[in-house]
C-alpha cells in the first residue's frame, strides 16, 4: 500500500495514524483465513509423513512376505578351492566333492604373421562371410568382410563389434610374429566352434576350422572341455565351472581341481529372523508416529487446548489404518498350529500396542516349528498369513484412490478454496483503505481551504478594526 504520510498537513488532523489503525482493523480480515490456512497446511504434512511411515512397514512387511526366508540354509567348504552358496530349496546335508577337470573354453590361433595390419587376402569379394557355428547356440554368428577386413586387425574388430558369444584378440609372439586369436565366450564342448569363410578361399584357408576333426588354418591352443567332478561319488558333468542345484539349492564354484573335500549345508534362521525384528521395528515406529500426529495434552476444564496437541488429533483416518492392521494380527484358518502372534514369541503390550519379541521363544519357534511360523505369516501367499492379508490392506490405504489420497486431495481442495479466499478480502480491504484514503485527502484539502478563509478573514477584520 502507497505512503499516506502527507495525510493531515493541511486540516491539522491526525489523518495519518487514523487511516493506519484503520488499515490495522481492516487487516484483521485475514486472521482467521491465514489460521485456517496453516491449521489444513500443517494436516497435509501430518499425512505426508503418516503415508512415509506406512511405507516403510509395508517394505519391512513384503521383505517378510515371502516364503523362501524360513527355508534359509548356509554351506561351507573345507578348502577355497571351491567355492559353495546356497538358495531356496537347499536341504541340510554334508557332501564330499573331488574335481578331477575344469571347464575350458575354446582358444583358436593363426600361424605367425609379419603384420597385423596387412590384408591377408587380395581377393576382391562383395559376399565375403565369417560364419561361426557353437553347437550351443541355436544360430551361427555370421559376419559380413569387406575388403579392407581382412588383416588381423580388421578381422578382430569385426569378430568384436558382432558380440556374438566369440571374441578376438591379437598377439604379438616371441618371434615377433603377430597372431590372431578366436576365442569362446563361454566354457565346454558345447560352445566349441567351427569357423569357415565363405565367398574368399584364401582367407578361409587362414582361419577356417573344423572341431570335429581339429583341421584348418587356425590351431586350438585351448581345447573346449567339460568339468569333471563327483558328488559323494555320483559322477558329474558340467559345462561351466559354476554347477548350480547339484545338490539341489546349492551353486558350486570350481577353482582348482579337489580331492574329497567337505562341503556342509546347514539351515540357518538368520534371514528370517532379521526380517521379522525389521518388521517389528517398523510397526512400532509406524505406531510411534500415529502417537505423535493424535497426541493429547489435557488442559483445565474451560481452557483453551493445548498447542501440543498432535495435528491429526481425533482424524479418523489414523484410527482406521491403525485398527485395520492391528486386526490382520489374529488371523484365520493358515494350517498353521500357531494363530496368534504371541505362540511364536511376539506379544503386544495391552497398553501401547507395540509388540516385542521373545528371542528365546521365536528361536525355538524358527527352529522347531518353523513350518508353521511360515504359514502363520506368509500363508499361502495369496488371501491367508498375517504378512500377506497386511500387505493387500495397506496397498489399498496407500494407493492413488485409498483413503489417504483422498484425505489429501479434500485438504488441497481447501486450501485452494482459502487461497482464493484471501484474495478476495485482501482486494477488498485494498479498496476499503484506498476509499478512505480518498476521503481523507478530501477533507484534508477541505479543511486547508477553510483554514486559509479564516485566516484571511480574520487579517482583515483586524486591518479594519486598526
Amino acid at each position: 500500500m502507497a505512503s499516506v504520510s502527507s495525510l493531515g498537513v493541511g486540516s491539522n488532523l491526525p489523518l495519518d495514524t487514523l487511516l493506519t489503525n484503520l488499515s490495522t482493523a481492516e487487516k484483521g480480515r485475514l486472521t482467521p483465513i491465514t489460521a485456517q490456512q496453516s491449521s489444513y497446511s500443517a494436516k497435509l504434512t501430518a499425512y505426508g509423513s503418516l503415508k512415509s511411515a506406512i511405507e516403510k512397514f509395508q517394505t519391512a512387511n513384503t521383505a517378510l512376505n515371502d516364503a523362501a526366508i524360513f527355508k534359509s540354509s548356509i554351506a561351507s567348504s573345507s578348502t577355497a578351492d571351491l567355492g559353495v552358496s546356497t538358495g531356496a530349496g537347499a536341504a541340510a546335508g554334508k557332501y564330499t566333492i573331488s574335481v578331477t577337470q575344469l571347464a575350458q573354453a575354446q582358444s583358436l590361433a593363426t600361424a605367425g604373421k609379419s603384420s597385423a595390419t596387412d590384408k591377408q587376402s587380395n581377393v576382391l569379394s562383395t559376399d565375403r562371410k565369417l560364419v561361426i557355428n557353437q553347437p550351443g547356440r541355436e544360430k551361427p554368428l555370421e559376419i559380413q568382410l569387406s575388403d579392407d577386413q581382412t588383416s588381423l586387425n580388421g578381422i578382430r574388430d569385426a569378430i568384436n563389434t558382432a558380440d556374438g558369444g566369440v571374441s578376438a584378440s591379437v598377439i604379438k609372439n616371441k618371434d615377433g610374429e603377430f597372431q590372431l586369436v578366436i576365442s569362446s565366450a563361454e566354457t565346454g564342448v558345447e560352445n566349441a566352434m567351427t569357423i569357415s569363410v565363405t565367398g574368399d578361399t584364401k582367407l578361409n584357408d587362414l582361419i577356417g576350422y573344423d572341431s570335429k576333426t581339429t583341421t584348418g588354418g587356425l590351431s586350438q591352443t585351448v581345447a573346449a572341455q567339460n568339468a569333471q567332478l563327483t558328488i559323494n561319488n555320483i559322477q558329474v558333468e558340467s559345462a561351466s565351472n559354476t554347477v548350480k542345484d547339484t545338490p539341489e539349492g546349492v551353486t558350486l564354484t570350481l577353482n582348482k581341481e579337489v580331492t574329497n573335500a567337505t562341503v556342509s549345508v546347514n539351515k540357518t534362521n538368520e534371514k528370517s529372523t532379521a526380517a521379522i525384528k525389521s518388521w517389528v521395528d517398523a510397526y512400532n515406529s509406524m505406531l510411534d508416529t500415529f502417537s505423535s500426529l493424535t497426541k493429547y495434552s489435557a488442559v483445565e476444564a474451560g481452557a483453551s487446548q493445548s498447542s501440543g496437541n498432535g495435528v491429526l488429533l481425533g482424524d479418523s483416518v489414523i484410527r482406521i489404518i491403525q485398527t485395520g492392521i492391528r486386526s490382520q494380527f489374529t488371523t484365520g484358518d493358515t494350517g498353521s498350529n500357531f494363530s496368534t502372534l504371541s505362540q511364536m514369541g511376539i506379544a503386544q503390550d495391552p497398553t501401547t500396542g507395540k509388540l516385542k519379541i521373545d528371542n528365546d521363544k521365536l528361536s525355538t519357534a524358527l527352529t522347531k516349528n518353523s513350518v508353521d511360523t511360515q504359514k502363520l505369516l506368509v500363508g499361502d501367499g495369496k488371501t491367508t498369513g498375517i504378512t500377506t492379508t497386511t500387505a493387500n490392506l495397506v496397498k489399498n490405504y496407500l494407493a492413488d484412490d485409498g483413503i489417504i489420497d483422498s484425505a489429501t486431495t479434500s485438504i488441497n481442495a481447501t486450501l485452494k478454496s482459502l487461497t482464493k479466499q484471501y484474495l478476495n478480502v485482501s482486494s477488498s480491504i485494498d479498496d476499503t483503505i484506498a476509499r478512505y484514503k480518498a476521503q481523507f485527502t478530501q477533507l484534508d484539502t477541505m479543511m486547508s481551504k477553510l483554514n486559509n478563509t479564516s485566516s484571511y478573514l480574520t487579517q482583515q477584520l483586524s486591518s479594519k478594526s486598526s
